[in-house]
């Protein structure tokens, strides 16, 4: 036997065989039941002779296990990870190694089959509903749903919610606090294009004068800053508009919560409880509201009920109304949750505990503190006078200051020409900040002999506070015996332990539905989602730090380009649902671009899932529906007949 027919054997063995698990034998049965000689001759009996393509995709022999995980380690090799002091929505955190090797790397939890089925899902839904129970805690809310895509997103989804819940209010324009996130008022900006709705992007305060049917607020803002928002809020309520809070979880310990301000809407992203950076995710968005819009929340909703032998069981009590049963009179597309990373951040504050999040909260506060005070004496000016976490920080000498940060191998954010900013994370330690008096100080550093630990009990003896007096939290927080039970080791792991054992994931056996939201991905794929050099990557580090993350994916485009056939890939929709939504977009915009942008209707046959109407309608488009035979299959004497009848307004 040759050298070559070896390796070929071997790469079967090592990949192939062992993950997909079919052997020859097993092949050639599979086969004669369906009367083929070979999956190649299977492919030309099932896909008609006019479309089947031939060999394709324009790449390398496949790689062994073993060499894929060598290729994807010297990948992480060309990222460099620096100490992120960037924010914007994205802070580095301690994964708990409990939770990280029994959660996040287990395939009892990450191919559980996503709670569809209640009875074969309990342990899921129950880590679920503490994520739902500790963004109400953390929140002040009434009712929160199992986790959104993102915090953009779950921003776009508010709006909408917003505009469908107001009743009085006629106005089509939607207020933006300039304090959000940049990439959050991208999202909206594009949503409401869709909509045909204008935006407001203005200091928080002008929302109290805008006629407009809802607004957004940061909290705290993208530069640090932390705002009451109780006025504005009633001014808004008065005039029958609605006021959503984009919030951070773990200020939430310290802060007065949004719904003590009067908030309708909160949301933000639990990326800060216990979850890695990973370039940008995915991570799990949180969305909460009052119980009384709970038949206008997005997304799905874990409750409790009581079974048939008088026995507490949990189901899904509200899940992706909106496009299940409005379909093209949908507001929203969304019909998934990030279960995965919504589990990582309840398991974190089931670990932690109320006291253990006082306690990190307290200590990222306390160094926040101890920075701004060293700076103010050393002389530099801040922007923000409240903060928790981020400070916007004024200094002439921002080049030098930016150089002796990447020497240090820091990023700080890039704000202004005269600013930069700096968000303290639950890693920043003592000697972390004498550093960064340094890099801000340069040489002179020295003459003010700024020490840590003296400016800290200069903070404790004048009861100095960056928090206002009227933000700052009273209100207690999960006191459910769930967040006040597991915090040593072994108590964490039977917890979670005894919650993987009541579901049905790909470690137990196959599950007979299909979903795209449960899959045994290899274990050589799922390794390297631990390794710092990919997980703990900020989504906005300089290119010449994600040189690895860039190889691959460009190297993913590339396959994806060969596959589909077209010329370009976006790689910004976080699920399938969103992935319409950005197609629809390009094809309205496509229009548009040739003055034909009375091209507005979509053909969708009825047998389509319930995301497909509801995406043509977010993209403004008017929805037809085709019909389907008893099978499902598309009537295609009836597409062309509404073709033709729509004629010049037909889109897609």
């Amino acid at each position: 036997m040759s050298i070559e027919t070896l390796i070929q054997l071997e790469q079967r063995d090592n990949f192939i065989g062992r993950h997909i698990g079919s052997d020859d034998a097993e092949e050639k049965a599979l086969l004669a039941a369906v009367g083929a000689t070979s999956l190649e001759d299977l492919s030309t009996q099932i896909v008609p002779a006019d479309i089947l393509r031939e060999e394709f995709l324009d790449i390398k022999d496949g790689r062994t296990e073993f060499e894929a995980i060598n290729y994807l380690r010297s990948l992480a090799d060309q990222n460099k990870v620096f100490k992120s002091y960037i924010g914007m929505g994205y802070n580095d955190t301690i994964v708990p190694p409990v939770i990280m090797r029994n959660v996040l790397e287990n395939p009892g939890w990450y191919t559980a089959y996503t709670p569809y089925q209640p009875e074969i899902a309990q342990g899921r839904l129950e880590a679920l509903l503490n994520f739902q129970q500790l963004v109400c805690d953390m929140t002040g809310m009434e009712l929160a749903n199992a986790s959104l895509l993102d915090e953009g997103t779950a921003a776009a989804e508010a709006m909408a919610m917003t505009k469908r819940t107001v009743r009085k209010n006629k106005s089509n324009t939607f207020f933006v606090d300039e304090n959000c996130l940049p990439q959050t008022i991208d999202v909206i900006k594009t949503r409401a294009e869709a909509f045909g709705w204008e935006i407001i992007v203005a200091p928080a305060a002008d929302a109290a004068d805008a006629e407009v049917f809802g607004a957004i607020f940061q909290y705290p803002g993208k530069g640090g800053n932390v705002e009451d928002f109780t006025d504005v809020i009633t001014a808004l309520h008065a005039k029958d508009a609605l006021a959503t809070v984009a919030t951070d979880l773990m200020a939430l310990v310290a802060l007065k919560t949004p719904a003590d301000m009067g908030a309708d809407i909160v949301l933000g992203n639990a990326q800060h409880f216990g979850v890695p950076m990973g370039f940008g995710g995915p991570h799990a968005a949180f969305f909460a509201t009052k119980d009384k819009y709970k038949r206008s929340i997005p997304g799905r909703i874990i409750g409790v009920s009581i079974d048939a032998q008088g026995n507490q069981a949990l189901r899904m009590a509200l899940q992706t109304r909106e496009q299940h049963i409005r379909r093209e009179k949908a507001n929203s597309n969304i019909c998934t949750a990030q279960a995965l990373l919504a589990n990582l951040s309840s398991f974190y504050a089931v670990y932690h505990g109320p006291q253990g999040l006082k306690t990190i909260a307290g200590r990222i506060h306390r160094l926040t503190d101890i920075l701004a005070l060293g700076l103010q004496k050393a002389g530099i000016k801040l922007a923000n006078d409240t903060w928790f976490d981020t400070l916007t920080i004024i200094t002439d000498d921002r080049d030098a200051v930016i150089q002796r940060a990447l020497a240090a191998e820091a990023n700080l954010r890039l704000d202004s020409a005269v600013s930069v900013g700096v968000s303290i994370c639950e890693k920043t330690s003592a000697a972390d900040i004498a550093e960064l008096f340094t890099i801000f100080l340069g040489d002179a550093a020295e003459d003010f002999n700024l020490d840590v630990y003296e400016l800290d009990a200069e903070i404790v003896a004048s009861g100095f506070s960056s928090i206002p007096v009227e933000l700052v939290r009273t209100t207690e927080f999960l006191t459910h015996p769930t967040f006040n039970s597991y915090h040593s080791e072994h108590e964490m792991l039977r917890y979670m332990k005894s919650l993987e054992v009541k579901d049905l994931a790909m470690n137990h056996s196959m599950i007979t539905l299909g979903s795209c939201t449960m899959k045994l991905n290899a274990t050589t794929q799922m390794i390297p989602l631990s390794w710092p050099e990919f997980s703990t990557i900020h989504p906005f580090a300089p290119k010449d730090q994600t040189v690895g993350y860039e190889q691959m994916i460009g190297e993913l485009d590339d396959y994806l380009k060969d596959i589909t056939g077209f010329s370009a890939i976006c790689m910004q929709p976080n699920s399938g649902a969103q992935g319409e939504y950005a197609g629809l977009i390009a094809i309205k915009k496509y229009h548009e671009s040739r003055g034909e942008g009375h091209r507005n209707v979509c053909l969708i046959p009825r047998s389509a899932h319930g995301t497909n109407p509801a995406s043509a309608q977010m993209a403004s488009m008017k929805v037809v529906v085709t019909n389907c035979d008893e099978f499902g299959n598309v009537d295609f004497a009836d597409l062309k007949a509404k073709a033709e009848e729509i004629g010049d307004n037909l889109s897609c």
